[in-house]
């Protein structure tokens, strides 16, 4: 009966009669609305029809489809469009299956305009926001199909352009329709984002491709309503700002992959860009998220190619800067930590040539180029990340790095050997490097917290290494450091400025913070300057960072007592021009000599003492008139011009301590503390260090003394310094140093392992023993003084001390009142 009522249009169901009524005869007459309206109102009135109205409708697409007749099947998927717009009731789950098999079927066509249909009903689809919740509905087939749409590769460039196109607008639909449903299934998880993300970034990658297919600028506009490049990134970003806070790692992996499969890191500019995007696009309290996926990615590929790493840090560099003005929370020092930790690695490469530390036949060999390139992207990127960080995050950062540096102390041993010896120097400038970075633009009012003690004693002790060129980063880092208000530039070139007006210098008063920090570490910044001074290795560049040192101290950290010590600690350099007893080069000591000049000349003006500026001035003249070659302006030149004979020195060309003292003291500055000769304090700094300068500790010892004697014109030395001797004493103190370091051991030893009693009967005795040596020093001073009467024979005729008590000696008249 049921198959006869079908026959029969009259005696059929009225829903299916309402929608065989909204197909015209003529499919290019298009959908009869009368008859959709009518429809429609059926569906609003008997929402409980409204499953069936779906099933019938699918139906007939599904024939339509396979008869090719395509023009009914766009005239059912618009009703099927305008049924999903009107009908919200509680059963339209149901109808929405049907409408999804509907679009499934479209997809599934080889027809690009199917597949393009299909989607966009799918788009209309994710826009209405549901009444009724779904728990059984999957995307699936959807995310599947979408993303391999998205990588077609259709001969017709229109018609691919379109199916791309269409295949990153339905994921943008699954997107918005599932990923504030937690009902439905999970976007998030990895089958879904491995599917999603390398979709788009794959029509992201294509941008290039597109621009250079646009064929004129008056079709640019149109064109770029069709770029699929800019869609995938408008859906990029969109997907990225919807991401909770453990949804990150899966988004953020599939593009990690992504730039791997493809080696984009090398070009590094899509990689770039790509996570620029993700850094702008995601909640700014989940950046540390990202940037701990890529310090991941980074130890990863550790033993990667230098291009590929260095791809990866300069990604990495670009994200951090953006991460640095959100939260980062606690992967600062992990990222400064892995960084080092890849520069280290990347020297080792380097030295030896290899991943594995030993060549073998099937071991890829190492460019030393690219590791050099690689090691430079660490470095930019520990600095431009460091500049974003605030004060606090950024002290931390430098004592951390400090840390690092390997230097010759008891407490950190360097590695031993040519190559232990190359590692090391390698580790230090680089490491030395990263630090410039950091401490460029560092702002600190405070200098004691600026440069603390534990770090100010590392930093000064590698400013005593042999090696030229990490000398000179130590003085660059220290000139950073104490720069604080933008002049070191103003001191780049080394001159006698007859006006530093023109500088236009920025001076403020010295704090009581800097104060108590020059009290404390002067000497010690004196003595690392003076011994700077004469390293016969240095060159222009040295001198020029030591001038702009002395005068940033003189304006930053100066009061009258430091001035004081700064124009005796450049009246020394001086003096080692001039006696030469470390027989340095021509060129070192007209350098020193032209140093001293500038450095006099601008403190003299600073300091506005008329007498003082007199003398500086008058001995500058005489110097242009008679020795041009002790002024900077004819040393420090890309040709300097020297004189090969600098013994005979005249007095006039000297900028003189007593002069100076006396226009000083009447100035009101300490003229007795000017009066005296700068003399460096004597560490174990120079033994400790790299400095073979064993010789010059002794020589500056025998100077002391000579200076301090008062019979040095008569005094004559007990034994020659000879190169035996210097051997010798190195020796021994080396010997004694190990002696005396065995000793400590073993007394620790004793007090942490050994018995209670044990240790109490040693303190016990050693105790006795002191008592004992009390009682013989109390019984030789309480004595009473020996008599006056005189003395008495005793027994084998030695004369011996008779003592009688005070009481009962007898004092003359004149001494009783």
């Amino acid at each position: 009966m049921y198959g006869v009522c079908g026959c029969c249009g009259a005696l059929r169901p009225r829903y299916k009669r309402l929608v065989d009524n909204i197909f015209p005869e003529d499919p290019e007459d298009g959908l009869v609305k009368t008859n959709m309206e009518k429809l429609t109102f059926y569906a609003l009135s008997a929402p409980e029809k409204l499953d069936r109205i779906g099933a019938y409708l699918s139906e007939r697409l599904i024939r339509d489809v396979g008869r090719h007749r395509y023009g009914y099947v766009c005239i059912a998927m618009e009703a099927l469009d305008q049924l999903l717009m009107a009908c919200h009731c509680q059963s339209i789950n149901l109808f929405v299956e049907s409408f999804l098999k509907m679009v499934a079927k479209l997809l599934e066509s080889e027809k690009p305009n199917l597949q393009i249909l299909g989607t966009n009903s799918f788009v209309k689809f994710a826009n209405i926001e549901e009444d009724t919740p779904s728990y059984h509905r999957s995307y699936d087939f959807f995310v599947s199909r979408f993303s391999e749409m998205c990588h077609s590769s259709h001969d017709d460039m229109e018609i691919k352009t379109k199916i791309r196109m269409s295949g990153i607008k339905g994921l943008q639909g699954v997107v918005r329709k599932t990923v504030n449903d937690e009902l439905q299934a999970n976007i998030w998880d990895p089958q879904h984002m491995d599917k999603i993300v390398p979709s788009l970034l794959f029509n992201l990658q294509h941008i290039e491709e597109a621009e250079s297919r646009s064929p004129s600028p008056l079709q640019a506009p149109e064109k770029e309503k069709e770029n699929p490049a800019e869609l995938a990134e408008r859906c990029l970003r969109e997907l990225l700002g919807r991401a909770a806070f453990g949804n990150i790692k899966n988004a953020i992996k599939p593009v990690l992959i992504h730039l791997d499969n493809h080696s984009l890191w090398e070009p590094k500019v899509f990689a770039i860009r790509c996570f620029k995007i993700i850094m702008y696009s995601i909640q700014p309290q989940h950046s540390h998220l990202v940037i701990q996926q890529l310090l991941s990615h980074l130890d990863a590929n550790s033993r990667s190619a230098a291009t590929v790493r260095a791809g990866i840090v300069e990604v990495l560099s670009e994200a951090a800067v953006i991460a640095a003005t959100g939260s980062v929370g606690p992967t600062v020092l992990e990222m400064f930590n892995t960084l080092l930790r890849q520069l280290r690695l990347s020297i080792d490469y380097a030295l030896t040539g290899s991943y594995d530390g030993a060549i073998s036949l099937g071991t890829k060999i190492i460019k030393e180029h690219e590791e050099r390139m690689f090691q430079e992207a660490v470095i930019k990127t520990i600095g431009s990340f460091a500049s974003t960080l605030p004060t606090y995050q950024r002290s931390e950062v430098i004592l951390f790095i400090m840390s690092k540096v390997p230097l010759p102390s008891l407490h950190h041993p360097m590695e031993t050997g040519k190559t232990g010896e190359n590692r090391n120097r390698l580790t230090q400038i680089m490491l030395l490097k990263s630090l410039l970075q950091v401490s460029t633009g560092f702002q600190c009012n405070n200098m004691m917290s600026a440069l603390p003690s534990n770090f100010l004693d590392r930093l000064l002790s590698t400013a005593l290494m042999e090696d030229a060129e990490i000398r000179l980063f130590v003085l660059e880092i220290l000139i950073s450091f104490i720069d604080r208000h933008g002049n070191r530039h103003k001191f780049s070139t080394i001159s006698t400025l007859s006006d530093i007006s023109v500088l236009k210098l920025k001076v403020d008063k010295c704090s009581r913070q800097d104060t108590v920090f020059m009290k404390k570490h002067s000497q010690q910044l004196y003595r690392h300057i003076y011994l700077s001074c004469k390293e016969e290795t240095n060159i222009q560049r040295h001198y020029e960072a030591l001038y702009s040192l002395l005068a940033l101290v003189s304006i930053e950290l100066a009061n009258e007592e430091v001035v004081v010590d700064l124009i005796r600690l450049v009246l020394a350099v001086q003096d080692v021009a001039q006696v030469n007893e470390e027989n340095l080069p021509v060129y070192n000591r007209c350098a020193l000599y032209a140093l001293g000049a500038a450095y006099l000349n601008l403190i003299s003006q600073l300091t506005a003492v008329p007498a003082f500026c007199q003398h500086t001035h008058e001995v500058i003249e005489t110097r242009k008139k008679e020795a041009p070659y002790m002024l900077p302006e004819d040393v420090f030149v890309e040709r300097p011009r020297l004189s090969q004979n600098l013994d005979g020195v005249v007095i006039e060309l000297l900028f003189r301590q007593s002069k100076i003292s006396e226009v000083l003291g009447g100035s009101g500055y300490n003229s007795d503390r000017l009066c005296l000769p700068y003399i460096p304090q004597l560490t174990d700094e120079d033994r400790l260090s790299k400095r073979k300068s064993i010789g010059e500790t002794i020589s500056l010892q025998v100077e002391v003394e000579s200076r301090n004697s008062p019979e040095k014109e008569e005094r004559v030395p007990a034994e020659e310094i000879t190169y035996e001797t210097l051997k010798k004493a190195i020796v021994d103190s080396v010997a004694v140093e190990e002696q005396e370091r065995e000793r400590r051991r073993q007394v620790v030893e004793k007090f942490q392992k050994a018995p209670f009693e044990e240790i109490a009967a040693h303190c016990g005795a050693r105790a006795s023993l002191l008592q004992s040596k009390l009682n013989q020093i109390f019984e030789i001073t309480i004595r009473p003084p020996p008599s006056p009467s005189g003395t008495i024979t005793a027994a084998y005729g030695q004369p011996q001390n008779h003592s009688i008590p005070v009481y009962e000696m007898k004092f003359p008249d004149l001494c009783v009142y």
